[in-house]
């Protein structure tokens, strides 16, 4: 039998990737990737720093460049190669990126009249406009819907869904009449691939519902009409206009078009399965299972976790159910709402399990703040030579503590009204100091949600890092195993999200029967793992109450302690370990 391979396509938030990949082994055999046009570095920005959106001709412009040159990488380097080998299409996008769209599912920034109009474009995962809007949502959900709230950490998020929706409706009344419904980028994508962008044909997933706009089946779906229409009488009338149930990713939602197949040179009719987002893909190219922590980075991070469906559900762990059981919800009594996550969804990573995810507003945006915008040394203040002098010092010397808040807290706090903040400096502090604090500071964010986890009795047993700074950065790698005290594995994939989409892609394509041996087959690691230095894991266990003193002193309202004592015990442990 010859070969079958499948597609995932990852949209990121300055590019598309298109990724083909061999379904027996998880070999790479052709991929392509391509900038959007529109924007800077492909996103719409404004005076207003909070404003982030994209305009969705790149999306259909992205997948037809990236999916023909990836065919045809993938005929460079496997003899024999034909596109009619491609079994299936697995989507990944970023989220929550919604954008509104008309009666017949076309974006609004299509038509003539809102080509230009921000507004009208589809409202990127880093937008924050919508922080008033948030509150509001959670003060009226703590008040009438509790339950909501509880899902999804107890805090509703500027990022998500409904808080750019409702923001809309309040600054762009012309954008929200225009639009029928509101679609996430990780839907309309396969929609579009498929001519299922009709709003009564729309099928959508429960990776972007249940984490950014409250799904639960449990409730009936979407947040109620009454609940919607008391923040805005027009907000509850959209909530007709959703769809009225979500899906896994086990599911197709159609087969390519006879019109991208001739776009793309693949073979119509090949099915492509319910999209999802990024770092969720991600994890599932990482190989994500009970247990294991799955940590993305790269400008920020997303984390990850996996707990099995109550054993009482009937409901296969491994198999998420036939047919008749992928979309199942049941109540799950042993699992703890956990305070601070982005929500605890049935399916969303993982058909038959629940999907847990957290993260962090930024990670590598601070690394490039302080290279691109402070600009130390001039030319010669380089990732690479910060981090080659950063690996030179001792945890603990520069004096120096961090807050990973340069674009907000996303967990565990969930405010994107927090900043950044630097604690320590002296007229001899110099750049690579400041440049390993800020390192430091976001493996400390990484430790507080590790810790929030098993706080709530969901245990990390291994933890495996993917993206950019995982694959590029072994001093990163490094002192995030000195601060936590654990074991830091790499995928072995550099492209973890897109491998995650094909394999998605390979699941509806019949290559496999189930996602358990997918990623059995498809998904490894890398031999070297990065181990704690006991040396170095004692000063940061010194440093790390520090940290939490500050994180709570200025992230929690109740917070009521003194921090007399932190610039002292700072200098303390600075002078401790220059004498070493």
């Amino acid at each position: 039998m010859s070969a079958t391979f499948s597609i995932g396509l990852d949209y990121g938030t300055n590019s598309v990737r298109a990724l083909i990949v061999n379904t027996a082994n998880g070999r790479e055999v052709g991929t392509a990737v391509w900038n959007y046009e529109h924007g800077t570095a492909g996103v719409i920005l404004s005076r207003d720093p909070n404003l982030a959106r994209q305009h969705p001709a790149d999306y259909v412009k992205g997948a037809e460049v990236t999916i023909r040159k990836a065919l045809a990488d993938a005929k460079r380097n496997v003899r024999g190669f034909k596109p009619h080998q491609i079994v299936g299409i697995g989507v990944d996008t970023t989220g929550s990126t919604p954008l509104p769209v008309d009666a017949n599912g076309q974006p609004l920034a299509f038509l003539r009249k809102f080509a230009r109009n921000p507004a009208a474009m589809a409202w990127l995962w880093k937008d924050h406009t919508g922080v008033a809007e948030a509150a509001e949502i959670t003060g009226l959900a703590k008040q009438i819907r509790p339950k909501y709230l509880a899902k999804c950490g107890g805090t509703y998020s500027s990022e998500w869904f409904f808080s750019k929706i409702l923001h809309c409706l309040r600054t762009a009344p012309e954008v929200f009449a225009a639009a029928h419904t509101w679609v996430e980028c990780a839907d309309w994508i396969p929609a579009m691939l498929t001519g299922t962008e009709h709003p009564d044909k729309l099928v959508v997933g429960v990776c972007a519902a249940g984490h950014k706009a409250m799904y639960n089946d449990d409730w009936g779906g979407y947040p109620d009409k009454e609940f919607l229409g008391q923040l805005d009488p027009k907000l509850g009338e959209l909530r007709d206009r959703l769809r009225p149930k979500a899906h896994t990713i086990d599911r197709a939602v159609g087969g390519l078009t006879a019109a991208w197949a001739k776009r793309t040179g693949l073979p119509e009719g090949i099915p492509v399965a319910v999209g999802a987002f990024d770092a969720h893909l991600g994890g599932v190219g990482c190989g994500i299972r009970p247990g294991a922590l799955v940590k993305i980075i790269g400008t920020s991070t997303c984390d990850m976790m996996v707990v099995p469906l109550d054993s009482g559900t009937g409901v296969s762990p491994v198999l998420g159910g036939g047919a008749d059981r992928r979309d199942a919800c049941p109540t799950n009594t042993t699992l703890a709402d956990i305070p601070g996550l982005c929500g605890i969804v049935n399916g969303s990573i993982l058909p038959g399990y629940y999907g847990l995810e957290a993260g962090q507003s930024a990670v590598g945006d601070i690394f490039n703040w302080f290279v691109n915008y402070i600009q130390p040394g001039g030319k010669a203040g380089t990732h690479e030579a910060l981090t080659k002098a950063a690996a030179k010092l001792l945890p603990g010397e520069s004096g120096l503590l961090a807050l990973d808040w340069n674009n907000g807290n996303r967990t565990i706090l969930v405010d994107q009204r927090l900043t950044g903040l630097l604690l320590g400096q002296t007229l001899y502090t110099t750049p690579a100091e400041i440049y390993r604090a800020l390192i430091e500071a976001t493996a400390f964010g990484a430790l507080t949600i590790i810790n929030r986890f098993e706080e709530y009795g969901v245990k990390v047993e291994e933890i495996i890092n993917c993206g950019g700074i995982a694959e590029k950065n072994p001093v990163v790698m490094q002192i995030y195993a000195d601060v936590t005290g654990r074991p830091m594995k790499v995928s072995r994939s550099a492209q973890t999200c897109a491998l995650g989409a094909a394999i998605a892609g390979a699941v509806v394509g019949g290559a496999h029967r189930d996602y358990a041996s997918a990623q059995k087959a498809m998904t490894g690691l890398k031999p070297r793992v990065f181990k704690p230095s006991p040396k170095a894991h004692e000063v940061y266990r010194r440093l790390y109450p520090l940290y939490r003193q500050l994180h709570d002193a200025f992230g929690i309202k109740e917070w009521s302690g003194n921090l007399f004592a932190v610039m002292k015990e700072l200098i303390q442990i600075r002078n401790t370990v220059r004498k070493t």
